[in-house]
């Protein structure tokens, strides 16, 4: 056995933080939403009279709608804990060791008995198992299985899942390479219309423009009218370019030339408040991760064309 798997195999049995719990109780709100999305109308879900009836003898959550209970949503963003901060658990030592990439793989879920309005669920967390190293398709990897065992208000067991993730190491690429393949052939030219014609004389100019209401809202993309205050009047900020990646995805399949494999999409989120979608450009596309500070360039493109991408910048 390798010494990181012995390192690994330590966490084995023992829990990842602390319980959590659910922001709100199981809901009939929610449930309706999640009937709404997936298509499903049984009554016993949505129909109190109905399920007042049957041998529920009131409304009951759908099984499979245990996970969205204890989802964090959209919380404010974190800082970012420096390297030498983080407390050594699972994901990081296979991190140090290079398997960087992770594809979920399969999940599991055990149900002891239905969830009802009401009931307010926690979850926790522990390492079930780490498997020797394994080869596939992707990369030399080790798959991790988590078991989240759910309780209601009163502790008791109502659910267990278990979620299983591929860790694994990434081909060896190149930036050199990576950008190369970028610029093998021309990169389409931006669509202009008359709502977003503003922006881009912008980056032409070299400038960043974002569009502002007279309520003061920024909105991105562009469009006719504020969502805010429905107004159509508006003229334009001339943005820092400075920002952080509020989020990102590597787009692995399939390959588009000119573009990146991986092509690197960020989200950033500008000093002004709003957000954009661009690539980052001049980094290892593996390297990328949330909150690192960026800067807007400005790249020629075809046929006299100018293109808005983002850099990596100094904090």
């Amino acid at each position: 056995m390798s010494e990181l798997l012995q390192q690994l195999r330590k966490f084995e049995g023992k829990r990842t933080g602390e319980p959590s719990t659910a922001r709100d109780p199981v809901n009939l709100p929610m449930i309706r939403h999640w009937c709404d999305a997936m298509g499903d109308r049984n009554p016993v879900y949505t129909d109190p009279a109905f399920a007042a009836r049957s041998v529920h003898a009131g409304i009951v959550a759908p099984p499979t709608m245990l996970q969205a209970w204890n989802m964090p949503g959209l919380r404010p963003r974190q800082p970012l804990e420096a390297p030498s901060s983080r407390r050594p658990g699972v994901m990081h030592l296979l991190d140090d060791a290079g398997f960087t990439s992770v594809v979920a793989t399969n999940c599991t879920q055990e149900y002891l008995r239905y969830l009802r309005p009401g009931d307010a669920l926690s979850v926790t967390q522990e390492v079930e198992s780490i498997s020797d190293e394994k080869k596939t398709a992707l990369g030399v990897g080790h798959f991790v299985t988590t078991l989240m065992t759910y309780r209601d208000q009163n502790g008791d067991e109502v659910a267990t899942m278990r979620f299983r993730i591929l860790k694994f190491r990434p081909p060896a690429k190149k930036l050199d390479a990576v950008e190369k393949a970028a610029t093998t052939r021309p990169r389409p030219l931006p669509s202009i219309t008359h709502d977003n014609a503003f922006f881009w004389e912008g980056v032409e100019k070299g400038v960043l423009l974002i569009q502002r209401c007279i309520c003061g809202a920024l909105r991105h993309p562009p469009g006719p009218m504020c969502p805010k205050c429905q107004s159509l009047e508006w003229d334009a900020l001339e943005s820092s370019g400075r920002g952080v990646v509020y989020s990102f995805v590597l787009a692995h399949h399939p390959k588009i030339p000119p573009f990146a494999d991986p092509n690197p999409i960020v989200l950033v989120e500008l000093e002004e408040g709003t957000r954009i979608v661009s690539n980052l450009v001049g980094i290892d596309p593996e390297t990328i991760e949330i909150g690192m500070c960026v800067r807007a360039r400005f790249d020629p493109v075809a046929e006299g064309r100018t293109l808005l991408q983002f850099e990596l910048a100094e904090a």
